[in-house]
């Protein structure tokens, strides 16, 4: 079976229970360099403390929160206050509503500096992002491996190099069946920036 079929620039990933969408060439790469580094300088970046197994310790990446509106978000017992979208993040979100037709309303970029820098196994499904929530997330700088597994499947696995300028765009019911992970690496790499898009939904009181 396949795992991929390929539609132009999209390829979409043959996963159970997922809606899973893979663009590797989503920026040119002239406009993703300069991106990368705009971003490296200005984006304000910080290494918070989350409590895991209740302890508190340090993220093992940096992030920053930006968002079209004011609306905090909340994550491992973490509530980020978002900062206001720079030039070249809304061209970014531009370009994704564009393709998606979602109105994305915040942004959470993380910066992994090397291979020690990671992302544990985890699901997107903060309520606040309602019932299907669509991740959109925009690869810069260094490639790294991506990898899924299946929550009540064992052996439903799936791992991606996540290129310079790429996009995967994860929707559907994706978050309730499936985590992922950016694993630490001991292979000498360059820094590499990720944006995930994301909409986050005004509670009703």
């Amino acid at each position: 079976m396949e795992l991929f079929k390929k539609n132009e620039e999209r390829l979409d990933l043959n996963l159970s229970d997922a809606n899973i969408s893979y663009f590797p060439h989503f920026l040119e790469p002239e406009f993703a360099n300069r991106a990368f580094n705009v971003f490296l300088d200005e984006l304000e970046w910080r290494q918070h403390t989350v409590k895991i197994f209740g302890k508190l310790l340090p993220q093992p990446r940096l992030t920053a929160l930006y968002g079209v509106n004011d609306q905090s978000y909340t994550y491992s017992n973490l509530t980020l206050k978002p900062l206001k979208f720079t030039p070249e993040l809304l061209k970014i979100h531009q370009k994704l509503i564009d393709l998606t037709k979602i109105d994305f309303t915040h942004c959470l970029a993380n910066l992994y500096r090397d291979g020690n820098d990671s992302m544990g196994w985890h699901s997107d499904d903060e309520k606040a992002l309602g019932i299907d929530p669509v991740i959109a997330s925009v690869s810069l700088g260094g490639v790294r491996n991506f990898q899924l597994k299946h929550k009540n499947i064992k052996d439903q696995r799936f791992k991606l190099d996540l290129e310079n300028g790429s996009l995967l765009l994860m929707a559907g019911r994706t978050q309730h069946f499936w985590k992922h992970q950016l694993p630490k690496t001991k292979k000498l790499l360059s820094p590499r920036i990720n944006l995930t898009f994301r909409t986050l939904f005004q509670k009703i009181e």
